[in-house]
């Protein structure tokens, strides 16, 4: 029996787990972690609340497609994607070709407990940030949908 050596992507909205559970999970299979957001970081050498702050979200978006592609050519990561990645048709769709992807689901409940004010998530910006992230919760969820598992 050959090793399946796809990669596993967990995505799903901010504060389910992705980063967590990956970590677990990569450990469990002994495979490189990948958290896409960190790597940005990493990459671009400022915070994400930064990059959209000097740069736009349009250019943050489009690190995440770069990154995507990159990943998706790569085989047998465990990969924690950014909240709103495979929200994008052509992310999700370079992903599930390079393996297998997951959605993380919570309560809106418990990711009002999880996330507080949405200190440093630049999505969560504003007068209230549980209404925003209600209604990017539900602005999201037809893509989340998409994903079979």
């Amino acid at each position: 029996m050959t090793e399946d050596r796809r990669n596993l992507v967990l995505t799903g909205f901010m504060g389910t787990g992705k980063s967590s559970v990956g970590q677990h999970v990569a450990r469990a299979l002994e495979r490189p972690f990948v958290d896409m957001d960190t790597l940005i970081v990493e990459r671009e050498g400022m915070s994400i609340p930064e990059i959209f702050r000097k740069r736009g979200e349009d250019a943050f978006r489009r690190l995440e497609r770069e990154l995507c592609r990159e990943l998706s050519a790569r085989e047998g990561l465990v990969i924690a994607t950014g909240g709103g990645a495979l929200v994008d048709d052509e992310n999700r769709r370079h992903m599930e070709d390079g393996g297998c992807v997951i959605c993380l689901d919570c309560g809106a409940e418990e990711l009002v407990e999880r996330l507080g004010q949405g200190e440093g998530r630049p999505m969560l910006r504003g007068d209230d940030p549980t209404e925003r992230m209600r209604e990017l919760l539900a602005a999201r969820r037809p893509a989340y949908a998409r994903i079979p598992h």
